[in-house]
């Protein structure tokens, strides 16, 4: 992991990517609001979870990743209200291999836990932009 600085969200940015690379999807969920909304564009088009129950379901596509290298290229914060914007080089290996990847992730916190999570793919592994 690189370029995360030494703050608050940092600290609960690389528990994030911990809990990723651990497959511990319990301690992640327990990161999100319990009504958290996650908004993602992995698949092309936009899909949104809403709930513990649909989070959940986002997050079993972690169980297929054996490496994960986040490389932050953009990294703001706000305190109040509590927000995080980054853009990540990704580069992660499941079974189909290594891929590489650009994201773009947004947090709005409330009560330090993640109520909204814009999860953005920025260059897809096969190059393509969104």
């Amino acid at each position: 992991m690189k370029n995360v600085p030494d703050t608050k969200l940092g600290n609960m940015y690389r528990e994030h990517i911990q809990h990723i690379l651990d497959k511990n999807i319990e301690a992640l969920l327990d990161q999100y609001t319990d009504d958290a909304l996650l908004i993602s564009s992995f698949m092309k088009t936009p899909v949104i979870y809403k709930g513990r129950e649909q989070v959940n379901e986002h997050m079993q596509g972690i169980l297929g990743i054996d490496g994960l290298e986040s490389d932050i290229v953009f990294w703001a914060e706000t305190e109040d209200p509590e927000t995080l914007m980054i853009t990540e080089q990704i580069t992660m290996t499941t079974k189909d291999g290594v891929s590489q990847m650009r994201f773009a992730d947004s947090w709005v916190l409330r009560d330090g836990r993640i109520a909204i999570h814009f999860a953005g793919m920025v260059q897809h592994p096969d190059g393509s932009l969104a």
